[in-house]
């Protein structure tokens, strides 16, 4: 035969073992691979006559590769195509299972990654560094003692694993033999159990529950927990007790009394999402056990309205009534009367506040409407009060000026009409007045330490009767809140207001009253709280005056958050330069106060 016909033989032979490949190569493709795979090695021991069998397989591997190494340039050509072509004996033989292309494995080595997903979504896995095709050699010429040294160095459950680079003939295979021997040394074999070792992710750990967590204790365990109503939230108390006295009506002339004592207050707030609304109200009724008789009744509900407008403008809204006796110590205070008669008051107000850049301005109008009832005498007849009606109206421009968020002085003038029902009292005397003021203050807004505002300025009304002086004197106003420490609030609070009345040829009178509180929370289950109060009246178109001194401390002690036991001590003295009108009283109290 001539010398071509070997290489056309050849030619069919790697024509046939290509298409093999081929068909390998796509029913692999065909076979369904998971999402997303893991390599792991065998678990338990392995036999000895699986090793012997392996290093036989290994062997016959490199005589095949030694044998094709000697053929002629063309068989080396195909080999280039096929490297572990198999050579048979005599024409139509058919290959050992372990001489088939791709059995060049050992049972030991990973299995390939065809179709697996990209490393970037698989959990990385680390294999063992294979051995290269050199100590694969010189294991094979050990045989069988070195098989038995491999075997020696297993542990059980554990399994080697072996990746096999075949020899080519040519340069550049020998680089991409070498290339991917260097890629394949630097993975590492985790067996399943290291696996199940391995630390989990701290954000898959099992949190320990919501019982278990450290509860964070209330600021205030012994607040009223409120009831809630609609979109309010309602805040109600009840306290009943007894008041040991020794002036029961604070009057000059007033007697020792022991009496009853019942008060309800309450407050609403809203639970809206952008405005807000408050409404508060307090009701104070008082009854003789002992002594000199005393029945009446006092009380006042008042709401405040927020509302934020467009362009920075805020709404201010209020409205409020009161309803309380005439004073044994008002300077209009009728004698020799079994009750004096009832004030009522009804008020509101309207504000807009609007800022622009750094200033504050604020425009408000008030009203308030006084009528008394009649007096009652004690031979029986009564006194009509119709002439003391009036009403008045006010309106208020403020313009400040933020030096910083805590601080902001600012200027306010006020301007407003006293109008009487009856143009002419019984007297004869025209009540009806103008009022003007004008002061200037500093509001603060340093959060819980310190807020209010305080200002002093001038307050003046004319009488539109000629015949009675205008009354005037300066004007002192505060409501100041200081917190020193946590669980302490001090409180100042000031105003001036003038009392208008009907006696003949008299005008009125500035009132100046201040008030000086403190709370101190000295246990969360016991609060103390006390009061100085001074107030000083001074009589227009006379140099008479009226100082009265007011002092009070308390207790309450609460038995849970429901219930408390109350208890205060007041002193009360008032000394004056005109006749009849001195009084020094002193009372005790003691109360079961609930809250809701």
């Amino acid at each position: 035969m001539s010398g071509g016909q070997p290489e056309a033989k050849i030619g069919r032979r790697g024509i046939a073992v290509a298409a093999l490949l081929l068909t390998a190569s796509a029913l692999a493709l065909l076979r369904p691979a998971p999402a997303f795979s893991q390599e792991t090695e065998l678990r338990g021991e392995v036999s000895e006559s699986a090793i012997l069998a392996d290093q036989q397989r290994k062997a016959r591997q490199l005589r095949a590769q030694g044998a094709q190494d000697q053929n002629s340039p063309a068989a080396a050509a195909v080999q280039d195509t096929a490297s572990t072509t198999y050579q048979p004996a005599s024409p139509g033989a058919v290959p050992d299972d372990d001489q088939t292309a791709g059995a060049t494995d050992s049972i030991f080595d990973q299995p390939q990654a065809t179709g697996d997903p990209p490393a970037d979504t698989a959990t990385p896995v680390k294999p063992r560094r294979p051995s290269t095709a050199k100590q694969r050699a010189q294991d094979a010429k050990a045989g069988t003692k070195t098989a038995d040294k491999k075997k020696a160095k297993k542990k059980t459950g554990e399994a080697t694993d072996s990746t096999t680079t075949a020899a080519t003939a040519g340069t550049g295979n020998r680089t991409d033999a070498t290339a991917t021997d260097d890629d394949n040394s630097n993975r590492r074999a985790v067996t399943i159990d290291s696996v199940d070792k391995q630390k989990l992710d701290p954000g898959q750990e099992r949190t320990a529950s919501i019982e278990g967590q450290k509860v964070k204790p209330e600021d205030d365990p012994f607040a009223a927990p409120g009831v809630k109503v609609g979109t309010f939230l309602f805040r109600p108390s009840l306290e009943q007790g007894f008041t040991a006295t020794s002036n029961a009506d604070s009057s000059s002339t007033g007697k020792s009394a022991v009496l009853s004592e019942t008060a309800l207050r309450f407050t609403a707030t809203s639970d809206w999402r952008e405005n807000s609304a408050l409404i508060t109200g307090y009701g104070l009724f008082r009854n003789t056990v002992s002594g000199e008789k005393i029945n009446d009744a006092q009380g006042r509900i008042e709401g405040q309205l927020n509302v934020d407008l467009d362009n920075e403008l805020r709404a201010i809204a209020k409205l409020g009534y009161e309803a309380a006796p005439e004073s044994a110590s008002s300077p209009d205070a009728i004698a020799g009367v079994t009750s004096q008669p009832l004030r009522q008051t009804v008020d509101g107000s309207l504000g807009i506040e609007k800022s622009v850049g750094k200033m504050r301005y604020a425009l408000t109008g008030a009203v308030s409407h006084d009528f008394y009832g009649d007096a009652e005498l004690s031979n029986g007849t009564t006194v009509s009060q119709k002439d003391r009606d009036s009403t008045l109206y006010t309106a208020t421009l403020r313009t400040g000026y933020e030096i910083s968020p805590a601080l902001t002085p600012f200027t306010e003038v006020e301007a407003g009409r006293r109008i009487y029902d009856l143009r002419v009292d019984t007297d004869g005397f025209e009540r009806s007045s103008t009022r003007l003021g004008a002061r200037a203050g500093l509001e603060l807004d340093m959060g819980e330490k310190l807020s209010g505002e305080f200002s002093v300025g001038w307050l003046r009304e004319a009488i539109d009767d000629n015949r009675l002086r205008a009354v005037a004197g300066p004007s002192i106003d505060a409501d100041l809140k200081w917190s020193p420490e946590r669980g302490t609030i001090i409180g100042l609070t000031g105003k001036t207001s003038v009392e208008t009345t009907t006696t003949a040829n008299e005008s009125g009178d500035i009132l100046y009253s201040g008030r000086l509180t403190g709370e101190r929370q000295i246990r969360a289950n016991l609060t103390a709280n006390s009061a100085l109060g001074l107030d000083w009246r001074d009589y227009t178109g006379s140099d008479g005056h009226d100082m009265i001194l007011s002092a009070e401390a308390g207790l309450t002690w609460w038995l849970n958050r429901y219930a408390g036991v109350t208890t205060r001590v007041r002193t009360e003295k008032l000394t004056s330069n005109l006749p009849g009108r001195d009084y020094t009283t002193n009372s005790v109290y003691l109360g079961l106060k609930v809250q809701r």
